[in-house]
């Protein structure tokens, strides 16, 4: 869940709670989020760079925005070893330090349940893209069962405290859609730790292209 704003102490847990992710499952969502993935990719908010690896070849050059010294430090650990070439850099969700229609790819992974401003977000993401880019996501979500979405709103405060500012109960699907996206395809499921859901295991991942 990476990281519009600075959150030193999340900062310190979130490699561990990543590496805990990736040992469930995440590797698999992270693969399947960028398969076909071709060209110029932008990647917001790439935390410790758990993405890299899983380019493809076809990856012309990955530029990844975070925010976060201690995460851009460990994320350019990452690029180093990374199977195309990556650019690491400081910059924000909100303001990207890049220039309009540049990019075939844009790729929110895990970072939009934490960004200040989603709709701000999504529209630079829109901004650097070119018009026949795309996104690629995989986002933690709002529950469409009652009784995990009546969790998660009981849990939102403190979960918000502790991760960092991630919120539980965001509608990505429905932003993504209003900041000018159309979805292409999308799967929803369940994250299971131990074969059991939790209030943070609703999930989406999935593609959506400007609209016209």
């Amino acid at each position: 869940m990476a990281k519009a704003m600075s959150h030193p102490v999340f900062a310190r847990l979130y490699p561990r709670i990543a590496a805990f992710a990736d040992a469930h499952g995440s590797i698999e969502h992270r693969q399947e989020m960028l398969t076909g993935v071709r060209g110029r990719v932008v990647e917001i908010g790439a935390g410790t760079g758990s993405n890299f690896r899983h380019y493809p070849p076809e990856v012309t050059q990955v530029v990844a925005v975070e925010p976060e010294p201690r995460l851009r430090a460990l994320a350019e650990k990452a690029a180093a070893e990374a199977p195309v070439p990556v650019d690491v850099v400081a910059g924000l969700a909100e303001e990207l330090p890049l220039e309009d229609d540049g990019f075939d790819v844009a790729v929110c992974s895990l970072v939009l349940c934490t960004v200040k401003d989603v709709p701000g977000a999504l529209a630079e993401a829109r901004r650097v893209l070119k018009p026949s880019g795309e996104l690629r996501f995989y986002e933690h979500v709002r529950s469409e069962r009652p009784g995990f979405r009546r969790a998660q709103k009981a849990l939102a405060l403190p979960w918000r405290l502790a991760g960092g500012g991630c919120h539980l109960t965001r509608d990505t699907e429905h932003a993504i859609q209003e900041a000018g996206f159309a979805i292409q395809d999308i799967r929803r499921f369940y994250f299971l730790i131990n074969g059991r859901a939790n209030p943070a295991s609703p999930s989406i991942i999935g593609t959506a292209r400007p609209s016209t």
